[in-house]
C-alpha cells in the first residue's frame, strides 16, 4: 500500500516565484509517497521512480519546432545586447527554429548568434543551415534553420525551385523561394520529416500560399515522403487575405493539409492588431498523428518575459509560432533512463 506524504507543482518550491530556467513547456508534477509494506519498499520505490521518470521525460523530450520572423535581423539588432538576450531565451526553447528576415550581407550575424546560443544553453549543441540571399531586386533576405545537432540531423536540403532539371521558377510567383530541409529525428515517433520554410510577400500572399501546394507535391515525389510541414510568416491574415480568395487556395481547400495555427490566433506583438500572419501547416497522416495535441500556438514572449510593447517590438513585431512532436518512448527508455 502507498500513502501520499506531500506533493507540489514544480517549480513552485518554497520561496520560488518564477521558473528560473523557463525550460519546461509543462512543469513536472512531483509526489512523495510512503510504502506501508517495508519489505517491498525498495522495489516499490524503484517502480515509482521509473514511472515518474518516464512521465517527466515524455514531457520534456517532445521535439519543439518553431518559426520566427525576427524582422530585419542584421548588424543593428545583433549589436543590441538586450535584444540578443531576449532572442537567446526564445531560441533556447526550441529544438529547431526557422528564422526569417535575416538581412546581413556580410554573413556574420547568424554565426555570432549561434555561437552565443551555444554559450547560453550549454546543455545542448546548436548548428545552423542557411539559404542563399533571396529577393527579386535589391532587397534580400535569408532563411536560417537553427537546430540542436544532438537531437536532429540534416539529411538533405535544396533551395526551391532548384530541383533536378529545373532552370528557372516557371511560375515566378514567389518573391523569396521556399527553403526546404529534410531532418532525421531519432528521439521522436516520426523519424524523418520535411520542413518548407517560407516568407511570403504581403502583396502576393494568397498566390504564394496557393503555389506552396505545388511545392509539396514536388517534394513528395522527389523524396518519396508525405510527412511535410510548411511554416513561416505567410502573411495569411487580416487585409492580405479575403474570404472569397481563400476558396481558390489549394492549401486551404484540400483536407490533406491541416492548419495547426488557426485564423483566430494572433501572431503579432502590437496590441492594436490581431492577425494570424504566421502559420504551421502539416501534410501527411504520420506527421499529423505525431503532433502533440494543443501544442501548436504562438509564443507570447512579451508576456512570458514581462516586457513592455516597446521592448518587445525591439525584438520583432511578430511572435514565434511553435508545435511539438511526440517523443519515442523506446528511445527514451534506451538512452535516458
Amino acid at each position: 500500500m502507498l500513502k501520499v506524504k506531500e506533493h507540489y507543482q514544480y517549480p513552485k518550491l518554497e520561496g520560488d516565484r518564477t521558473n528560473e530556467t523557463e525550460v519546461f513547456s509543462r512543469e513536472p508534477f512531483v509526489v512523495r509517497c510512503a510504502s506501508r509494506d517495508m519489505h517491498a519498499s525498495r522495489m516499490r520505490t524503484a517502480e515509482l521512480l521509473l514511472v515518474v521518470g518516464l512521465c517527466v521525460l515524455s514531457v520534456t523530450s517532445s521535439l519543439k519546432i518553431c518559426a520566427f520572423n525576427v524582422q530585419s535581423f542584421g548588424e543593428s539588432k545583433a549589436n543590441n545586447e538586450r535584444v540578443m538576450g531576449i532572442l537567446l531565451k526564445i531560441l533556447s526553447r526550441c529544438d529547431l527554429c526557422l528564422i526569417q528576415e535575416v538581412r546581413d550581407s556580410k554573413g556574420e550575424v547568424i554565426q555570432a548568434l549561434v555561437k552565443d546560443l551555444n554559450r547560453f544553453d550549454k546543455s545542448n549543441s546548436y548548428s545552423y543551415l542557411e539559404s542563399v540571399r533571396l529577393g527579386r531586386k535589391s532587397y534580400k533576405e535569408q532563411y536560417v534553420y537553427i537546430y540542436r545537432n544532438n537531437m536532429l540531423k540534416v539529411k538533405e536540403h535544396y533551395q526551391y525551385p532548384k530541383l533536378e532539371g529545373d532552370r528557372t521558377n516557371e511560375t515566378e510567383v514567389f518573391s523569396r523561394e521556399p527553403f526546404v530541409v529534410r531532418f532525421h529525428s531519432p528521439t521522436t515517433q516520426l523519424k524523418d520529416f520535411v520542413l518548407i520554410g517560407h516568407h511570403t510577400s504581403p502583396k502576393s500572399a494568397m498566390k504564394e500560399i496557393d503555389e506552396l501546394f505545388t511545392v509539396v507535391k514536388r517534394i513528395s515525389k522527389k523524396w518519396r515522403t508525405d510527412n511535410v510541414m510548411i511554416l513561416g510568416d505567410l502573411n495569411a491574415g487580416c487585409s492580405y487575405v479575403t474570404i472569397k480568395g481563400w476558396k481558390s487556395v489549394r492549401l486551404r481547400s484540400d483536407p490533406k493539409f491541416c492548419w495547426l495555427i488557426g485564423d483566430e490566433q494572433d501572431t503579432t506583438v502590437r496590441e492594436k492588431t490581431h492577425c494570424a500572419y504566421d502559420r504551421i501547416i502539416v501534410h501527411g497522416k504520420e506527421i499529423r498523428s505525431s503532433v502533440v495535441p494543443g501544442s501548436a500556438q504562438p509564443f507570447n514572449f512579451k508576456e512570458a518575459f514581462h516586457l513592455t510593447e516597446a521592448e518587445a517590438l525591439e525584438v520583432s513585431d511578430h511572435f514565434p509560432v511553435e508545435v511539438d512532436l511526440k517523443p519515442s518512448h523506446r528511445y527514451l527508455f534506451r538512452h535516458e533512463l
